[in-house]
């Protein structure tokens, strides 16, 4: 059997490939639109169920209480009220976990300045966004793919780059949309060995942006740092 000359590629092998790579990138774009749908239904399915009926339990146990003249029954009804404010503040937490209400209403804009702020407070780090003075209403491949970058850069740089400072960066030039997350942290090797894109997470990542006719790179920064950045064509249909 004649093994393969490199120098002359069967052409015919190339289409099969292509063809291949083609429809694995065309499966994993529906598995993930999948993923998200079902994420989204799901964190809405919090808040109306769950997320209503606490906040009616709390306002209930608030007009029971003020007909109490017992100091301990005052002090258990207070501990429960505690314990409602928790459950909510977690039921909260979870949803955002699951799918920012933000960008479905109002926007990739509103929901990556939320998540900056949040996480900032969160783990006590200087998080700063800086975005576009418009925001077009991308279409949502577009948004939650952004999101998802933010949130993976985000993670990135504090838990492995152990960052103090992190930018989350969002440009449109009418023709393109690059989200960059930089931090100030260990950094990478200048420029990022392969192996920095094979973590489960930014692999999605890489195959998010590859759906929508993009890319993403790990790349060091000078002086220390790393940049993750995700570039995706601004023409893609609503």
């Amino acid at each position: 059997m004649t093994a393969p000359d490199p120098q002359h590629p069967d052409p015919e092998l190339e289409r099969l490939v292509a063809e291949r790579t083609a429809a694995l990138t065309e499966l994993v774009a529906h598995l993930m639109t999948c993923w998200d749908d079902e994420r989204r239904l799901l964190a809405r399915k919090l808040h109306d169920s769950l997320g209503s009926s606490m906040t009616a339990l709390t306002m209930h146990l608030g007009l029971l209480s003020k007909g109490l003249t017992d100091a301990k029954t005052i002090d258990r009804a207070q501990q429960m009220k505690t314990l409602l404010n928790g459950i909510i503040d977690t039921n909260r937490t979870v949803q955002l976990s699951l799918w920012n209400d933000k960008l479905e209403f109002l926007g990739i804009k509103a929901a990556l300045a939320e998540l900056v702020a949040e996480f900032g407070q969160q783990h006590g780090i200087t998080a700063r966004a800086s975005l576009p003075d418009d925001d077009d209403g991308y279409p949502r491949a577009q948004g939650v793919a952004l999101l998802r970058c933010a949130e993976e850069g985000l993670q990135n740089a504090l838990q492995h780059g152990r960052a103090a400072t992190v930018d989350v960066i969002l440009d449109d030039d009418g023709e393109q949309l690059m989200m960059t997350v930089r931090d100030d942290g260990v950094g990478l090797s200048q420029p990022a060995p392969p192996e920095s894109l094979r973590c489960h997470g930014l692999r999605l990542l890489r195959e998010r942006a590859r759906a929508l006719g993009g890319d993403v790179t790990l790349a060091g920064v000078d002086g220390g740092g790393t940049a993750l950045t995700m570039i995706l064509p601004r023409n893609q249909d609503n």
